[in-house]
């Protein structure tokens, strides 16, 4: 982890690393996925609605630990470097996982959540990574390539995840520990250090406490316009793993294996978008184009989800919803023009503690307006709320956007 890992130019093992590793991340956490909520469940001797709001907490609790600790790591990655973070990153999620697998009960469980939040609370390093590596007009492209990888990441994980769990529940959280761990040791032989001591800058607390990270934010208008709209994405987002398992169990019967399936579609169709398309998409209209475009993809779907009375209805959401994936590669590369290489970080870890706040609000939020819909009196009941909702939330995304970006089409085009 010394000076003598770093290189100016990684080698392209290194860069394909930082993919890989988001890949594994994203693949332990779709694994558990599909069995987590029904675990809660199962805890809670099929209680839905308790179990919704339940996971509810356990999603903000995760919450908080993003936003507490996303800024700290984006900080420490800006002074030490990025290597060492993202390496004691994977080794704290392997570990966490066993302590899920081997969880007796929803206290066990809740502690294994939070401890989740501050071990992958290393996805901001993995963006400062790519921004170090990676020249600002490639920066979306390379953005969507992590896009793809957790477009990936979702194919494999819940499908392999409703495969396990239908043997045993507690088996996808071994796989994910296993694969947490395999990742901390590959990454141990391959990554080099991205940043040089020289772009290294000091690590300040008021830099790396969640309100502190979030100055940055302030520091230009369109910057401050572009967190705004990636605040309310992710609120959006938090809909799909809050309530999504509970929602298709509760309204079309689909059983683990068949949610895992599922989810694995939504994967392929967002990969294909975020490997394939982003880059010509990116090219040929600019990146304030394919921002909105996105959002208003993803309103279009969420909408479609809330309101399919069945399955094959569902379905037909994701195709559209595939292409809410052109939002956040554009909005990432946006941001990161406007700051510097050494701050890149301490970006990372604002946005991620920007999520961390979104965490807060959208897991209780929705699992609670489900909870409230599916127990109305006969003719009250809309299951299907907290989707109706979320499309909301990106119509207003979409609004905010076009004015803050506005003023600055050419620039946006490159």
């Amino acid at each position: 982890m010394n000076d003598a890992t770093t290189t100016t130019q990684p080698r392209s093992a290194a860069a394909l690393f930082i993919l890989f590793t988001v890949l594994l991340d994203m693949l332990s956490f779709g694994i558990v996925i599909p069995v987590l909520p029904k675990l809660v469940e199962d805890f809670l001797s099929g209680d839905t609605a308790r179990a919704a709001e339940i996971f509810g907490y356990m999603g903000t609790a995760w919450a908080l630990m993003q936003f507490i600790c996303s800024p700290i790591q984006g900080a420490l990655s800006d002074r030490f470097g990025r290597r060492p973070v993202v390496l004691l990153s994977n080794i704290g999620l392997g570990l966490d996982y066993i302590l899920m697998a081997l969880a007796p009960n929803l206290t066990w469980l809740f502690a294994g959540r939070v401890i989740a939040g501050i071990a992958s609370s290393s996805f901001s390093t993995a963006g400062a990574y790519i921004a170090d590596v990676t020249p600002p007009e490639q920066r979306a492209a390379a953005f969507g390539k992590i896009g793809m990888v957790f477009g990936l990441g979702f194919i494999l994980g819940p499908a392999l995840g409703g495969w396990l769990g239908a043997i045993d529940p507690r088996l996808p959280f071994w796989g994910a520990a296993g694969l947490s761990l395999l990742n901390a040791c590959y990454g141990y032989f391959v990554l080099p250090e991205s940043l040089p001591r020289e772009k290294r800058s000091a690590f300040a607390w008021k830099r790396a406490n969640p309100v502190g990270s979030l100055a940055l934010l302030r520091s230009h208008h369109e910057l401050f316009g572009l967190a705004t709209v990636a605040f309310l994405g992710y609120l959006a987002h938090a809909v799909l793993p809050s309530t999504a398992v509970l929602y298709m169990s509760y309204r079309y019967g689909w059983d683990t294996a068949s949610v895992g399936f599922m989810l694995a579609g939504v994967g392929v169709a967002a990969m294909i978008v975020q490997g394939v398309l982003i880059r010509p998409l990116t090219a040929r209209f600019g990146e304030r184009t394919t921002l909105l475009a996105g959002l208003l993809c993803g309103a279009a779907g969420f909408a479609i989800y809330g309101v399919a009375p069945q399955g094959w209805i569902f379905c037909l959401g994701i195709p559209i919803m595939a292409f809410w994936g052109l939002a956040g590669p554009a909005t990432q590369a946006l941001m990161s023009r406007r700051v510097s290489g050494s701050e890149q970080g301490q970006l990372q870890g604002a946005t991620a503690s920007i999520n961390g706040v979104t965490g807060l609000i959208g897991p209780t939020l929705f699992t609670q307006i489900f909870s409230h819909f599916i127990g109305a009196p006969a003719g009250w009941q809309v299951p299907g709320a907290p989707f109706l909702l979320a499309s909301t939330v990106l119509l207003l995304a979409a609004t905010i956007s076009w004015h803050t970006t506005r003023m600055h089409r050419a620039g946006n085009r490159r």
